[in-house]
């Protein structure tokens, strides 16, 4: 197993995101609820990846109606694990599992979920969306400007193929798409010519729970994954993988 997070620190945080979640209702994490949220901490869950899968149970909760009661933490789990399953598909983690043989822990294979998946001329529509939004906002102060140009006019060059695009001619659109991305998907940089340090710090406290046990070339693959994952959710940026 991956080194564990600090699990009364690791509840804590999560007990205070909920109360605010909930409109400042505490509902505390205790008993087999806390156990259930170690369990968390022990399988290395970032801490901003459970707080995601709680927003999922929320904005799922409020479009039912108006909130009747306030949400337990035991209600958000299968969406904080389906975050996680998210995060290590973005970032190349793999799940650890104990040797029924007593040895080492190895890691296993996850098999692969399958997933409604939207038709790749509606990705496509959305993520052009997404960066004309982008585009038109001062977010990124200008300085991506000609990257977001440049992915547009691409995404608007395959867009005509993807509607009936099946097999080889579907996985051109795709690599092209992800090509059109990778520019916009580096961190912006600051008048000094250096890379933000929060973002790239964050990914490395991200990963650091699976890091020992992580070749170095993996884990720096990793850690490039987590940044580009990182400055898709900061900026609004399409996942261009679609």
């Amino acid at each position: 197993m991956p080194p564990t997070l600090d699990r009364d620190a690791f509840c804590r945080e999560l007990e205070a995101y909920l109360c605010r979640k909930n409109e400042g209702h505490l509902i505390r994490i205790v008993g087999p609820a806390f156990e259930r949220v170690q369990a968390w901490a022990d399988q290395g869950i970032p801490i901003k990846v459970a707080q995601a899968g709680i927003d999922r149970y929320f904005e799922r909760y409020y479009r039912k109606g108006p909130r009747r009661r306030p949400v337990r933490i035991e209600f958000c789990e299968a969406d904080v694990l389906d975050a996680f399953d998210d995060w290590r598909r973005a970032v190349g983690v793999s799940v650890v599992a104990a040797d029924p043989d007593g040895g080492p822990p190895v890691e296993e294979p996850q098999p692969v979920q399958s997933r409604h998946r939207r038709s790749l001329k509606t990705a496509l529509d959305s993520a052009m969306a997404r960066l004309t939004v982008l585009r038109g906002s001062s977010l990124l102060g200008g300085v991506a400007d000609e990257p977001l140009d440049a992915a547009i006019r691409t995404l608007e060059s395959v867009r005509p193929d993807a509607e009936h695009a099946r097999g080889a001619a579907r996985q051109a659109v795709l690599d092209a798409a992800e090509r059109a991305g990778r520019p916009g998907l580096r961190p912006p940089r600051s008048p000094a010519g250096r890379r933000p340090a929060a973002l790239t710090g964050e990914a490395r406290s991200e990963l650091e729970p699976f890091r020992e046990r992580m070749a170095p070339e993996a884990h720096q693959q990793a850690r490039a994954a987590a940044v580009a994952r990182l400055v898709r959710q900061r900026f609004g940026l399409p996942d261009f993988s679609l």
